[in-house]
């Protein structure tokens, strides 16, 4: 330990253990009329380890889209305290935040406070870890700084990860279906735990760990913030050098038994607003203007039947709640019934689902609404009947708007792709598919001219393309349709990059295709942990992410499901000697271990139901990945891992959010 550092955490580690913070007499600043105040305590662990910081430079940031902006600074006292005064009290356009330099060249301690001040902070390693992967996208040269919407966004996920107040993991992240369920609590406490090495010895060492975070091609970080989100934007790398160094301190327990594949960050979440609605097989989600995610929810969990109500969570993975003109959750009504991978956001901010209709609500088509279109006004309220609106429709799959508020709906059930012109479902027109051809996803180019894939039907026995169309004069006309043949079917979920090509998943083949603007293919891509993907999202700097449903051979069970990352068609934002198409995720892809626990439903039973086998699976089959404009991958678990208990408990549990992974896409405003 530094000399000058020993001696303050032997003589105040006594004194905390006899007293209250808040016990202390508070330093003392000049302030004017109407200021406001933040104040904490700097230390190296959480309040229970007893080891405060004194004399140290403390400052208070807030953020800006030009860098951040410095309100106030302040030293700790000798029992690690500080308090700052501003004029601010609520950053309109983004959020504050507390840096502090212990002894050490590089030593940074952080903690967000958030858009207001209020409260008690504690500046500690957890803290800062907590930061680093929530900004891991808004971090450059020691600052936090870019749009407020997507910093707010990250504030709200930074919750979830520690509470600022005391400097201990969240209550989201101590329980289920966090905790030991997943490794993601244990590995903030590695993480910090490295730190914490560093801030009680006055940096000594530091420059191995600072080489470890360096990212490829990048430069050497400088303070600890930088190196953290370094790590939380590139967490395959130097897996092993990094886990080395978390074991030489045990400061924050329990940490990791075992190296974890990559350095991620996973938040889970299975809360749907109320346990009577639990999450069963959700499939598809969008995000509306004020980072709501609305997903689709196919099935009553336990059973293969139809699902009547869909999911809306708040951009930290809550439920929403109704407040402020805000949907609450779950949502009934407006002729909901199985939706599956269809729902889209209109220009008017209604939200579109498709419904696809399982199990024993299995009639055709559909007196029920099974196979029909249900819309939503923002604020949660069905502005469709009680069987949705039909019009021709049968189990809907992808369902999207263009600019022009008119609906593309992929007809999967009789291989038709509709559309209705301003959302008009009595005056629908529709593409009449080949037999078996099962359309499946639909992507809206800028010239609103749609890209459809036809996956070729339940069995991937029938015809499996893609194709694009326009609509003209009120009638579809066909721009190619292209037919890639050979093992290249099952396609389904795909995207479309900055450059206008498609990536779209094939199943049977077990690859990513890409194909150019007119239809040609490109080029067939796996590796990087790709297993039978189900669809690919575009992330701001133009890479793919790949959810894999895994193998769909009898009785495999799925026990390692990852999400998967290729590089994409940008060459300014590849990695050194990364080619188009190339894998850049760990060969395993970015899995979600268990700590220990089983999984468990938000209502406390198991997985798989009671009596039926344990599962310490936290990450499953999955249908869709979707980025949010703090760089969080929520990956969405649409069925369980064991394919031969599907039939009649197939409905994964929920959504696991990977903290601070990817660049956020360019933001669509409605």
């Amino acid at each position: 330990m530094n000399p000058l550092n020993r001696r303050h955490f032997l003589k105040y580690s006594a004194i905390a253990t006899g007293a209250s913070f808040l016990s202390f007499p508070w330093p003392t600043y000049g302030r004017t009329p109407g200021s406001r105040r933040v104040r904490g305590v700097i230390c190296s662990g959480d309040r229970s380890a007893n080891v405060f910081i004194p004399d140290v430079p403390v400052n208070l940031y807030q953020t800006s889209d030009a860098g951040p902006l410095l309100l106030g600074s302040a030293v700790s006292t000798r029992a690690g305290l500080f308090s700052i005064h501003t004029d601010t009290a609520t950053a309109a356009n983004g959020i504050f935040y507390l840096t502090a330099n212990p002894p050490g060249n590089g030593v940074l301690l952080v903690a967000i406070v958030g858009p207001d001040l209020h409260g008690f902070v504690t500046i500690n390693e957890l803290t800062t870890v907590a930061a680093g992967y929530a900004f891991a996208q808004f971090v450059n040269n020691g600052g936090i700084a870019g749009d407020s919407f997507g910093l707010g966004i990250a504030a709200g996920m930074n919750e979830n990860l520690v509470s600022v107040s005391t400097g201990a993991p969240s209550r989201t992240l101590l329980r289920s279906p966090n905790g030991d369920q997943t490794n993601s609590l244990r590995s903030t406490r590695s993480l910090a735990n490295i730190l914490a090495r560093f801030v009680r010895n006055g940096g000594t060492g530091i420059d191995v760990f600072f080489n470890l975070a360096t990212p490829p091609g990048g430069l050497v970080p400088t303070d600890f913030l930088q190196a953290i989100s370094n790590i939380a934007r590139n967490p395959g790398q130097n897996v092993a050098g990094i886990d080395a160094l978390s074991r030489n301190t045990t400061v924050y327990s329990p940490a990791l038994v075992r190296a974890p594949d990559a350095w991620t960050i996973v938040v889970k979440v299975n809360d749907t607003g109320s346990d009577e609605h639990l999450f069963g097989g959700p499939a598809n989600l969008v995000f509306d203007a004020r980072g709501y995610a609305w997903i689709n929810n196919n099935v009553v969990q336990g059973t293969p039947n139809s699902s009547r109500f869909n999911i809306v969570l708040k951009p930290n993975g809550q439920p929403a709640d109704g407040r402020h003109q805000t949907p609450r959750s779950p949502l009934t009504g407006g002729g909901i019934l199985g939706a599956g991978y269809g729902i889209g956001l209109a220009p008017d901010g209604n939200i579109w689902m498709g419904n696809f209709g399982w199990g024993n609500d299995d009639s055709m088509p559909s007196p029920d609404g099974n196979g029909s279109v249900s819309e939503f006004s923002g604020d949660g309220t069905p502005v469709s009947g009680r069987q949705g609106y039909q019009g021709g429709v049968l189990r809907a799959q992808a369902t999207v708007a263009d600019s022009q508020g008119n609906i593309w709906i992929a007809s999967y059930g009789n291989d038709r792709v509709y559309v209705f012109p301003g959302g008009n479902s009595n005056q629908p027109v529709f593409f009449q598919g080949d037999p078996g051809s099962g359309p499946f996803d639909i992507q809206i180019a800028p010239d609103d001219t749609a890209w459809v894939t036809y996956s070729g039907g339940l069995r991937s026995n029938g015809p499996s393309s893609v194709a694009r169309y326009a609509l003209v004069d009120g009638k579809l006309e066909e721009i190619f349709h292209v037919t890639p043949g050979g093992n290249l079917t099952a396609l389904k979920g795909f995207a479309l990059d900055s450059q206008g090509f498609a990536w779209v998943a094939s199943g049977d083949g077990n690859c990513v295709c890409l194909f150019s603007e007119t239809g040609d293919l490109l080029g067939t891509f796996n590796g990087g942990g790709i297993n039978t993907p189900w669809s690919t999202t575009i992330d701001g700097d133009d890479h793919i992410w790949v959810a894999n449903f895994g193998p769909m051979t009898p009785n495999s069970d799925y026990v390692n499901a990852g999400i998967s990352k290729l590089a994409g068609t940008n060459s300014a934002t590849r990695p050194p000697g990364a080619d188009v198409g190339d894998p850049i995720s760990p060969a395993t892809g970015y899995t979600l271990p268990s700590a220990g626990e089983e999984v468990l439903l938000h209502n406390g039973q198991p997985l798989y139901g009671s009596g039926g086998p344990p599962s310490f699976s936290p990450l499953q089959r999955l249908t869709s990945v979707r980025i949010d404009q703090a760089g969080n991958i929520w990956a969405i678990n649409n069925w369980k891992p064991a394919i031969d208990l599907d039939a009649r408990n197939p409905g994964g549990d929920g959504i696991c959010i990977f903290v601070g992974l990817a660049k956020p896409p360019q933001r669509t405003i409605v």
